[in-house]
């Protein structure tokens, strides 16, 4: 049976952070996710454990974190292949992975970055390090392709492309952040994927295509997707990343 995990950076985003944890177990959820939630790469102890003790507070497990990927407001998409951002990357690694081993978090999320400036070598060298340092905390490191229509200057955006860096940077360690909403904007076949290709899925994210928000609302074959997601026996949490507030939210777990 698949396992679904609530993303708290898109969902519950009416309530301060420290109080979306429990809403998401009082809405029926064991696991949560989030983009890198601070607004720099090293916070302080405090924002650290505040942040731990509500996760440990509401009971649910943190399945998957973002490293620090920039002022996502201002258009940044991550800092791997930024030669302006590599520095601020760097200094986020032992911090988000530290963050991660100590709640049993097993996925980071690596935003490549926007182009102009695009450095494919500098990429490929903090995508290893990042490994390096996830490796010993047991976790791995994903590798996300974004749509072009909300992501212009964003240059992965195809499983294919992914799969060339992943492939490139040679660790173990390293896998697809399988989104199938970005995907499927993009035109991939999201099913022909998930046949051929879920043994390299480190995470799963879903939303619906077209207005991201909740299986359903939109075209995707939602009932299809996840029976062959399942089938293919991926083990890991489905992210729910779609952008849907209030009552209803969750109402296609139970048609």
């Amino acid at each position: 049976m698949l396992k679904f995990d609530v993303n708290l950076s898109l969902l519950f985003t009416d309530l301060p952070l420290l109080e979306r944890p429990e809403a998401a177990a009082k809405a029926g959820f064991d696991a949560v996710e989030l983009w890198w939630p601070f607004a720099g790469p090293q916070p302080s102890d405090r924002e650290l454990d505040a942040l731990k003790g509500a996760i440990d507070d509401a009971g649910v497990h943190l399945v998957a974190l973002n490293f620090d990927a920039g002022d996502l407001a201002a258009g940044d998409r991550g800092l791997l292949a930024r030669p302006d951002g590599s520095a601020r990357f760097r200094a986020n690694v032992d911090v988000a992975a530290g963050f991660a081993a100590e709640l049993g978090c097993t996925v980071l999320n690596a935003l490549y970055g926007n182009d102009p400036g695009t450095d494919h070598d500098l990429a490929a060298e903090n995508l290893a390090l990042a490994a390096d340092v996830a490796a010993r905390a047991g976790a791995t490191v994903v590798l996300e392709p974004l749509n072009s229509q909300e992501c212009p200057h964003y240059p992965i955006t195809s499983s294919r492309a992914a799969f060339a860096v992943i492939d490139a940077v040679g660790r173990d360690n390293v896998a697809l952040l399988a989104d199938l909403y970005h995907l499927h904007v993009m035109g991939e076949d999201v099913l022909a994927l998930i046949d051929t290709a879920t043994p390299r899925f480190g995470h799963v994210q879903i939303a619906d295509d077209p207005g991201r928000g909740q299986p359903g609302s939109g075209s995707m074959p939602y009932p299809e997707i996840l029976t062959r997601l399942e089938a293919a026996g991926y083990q890991g949490h489905v992210g729910l990343e779609y952008r849907h507030q209030g009552p209803g939210a969750f109402a296609w777990r139970n048609p």
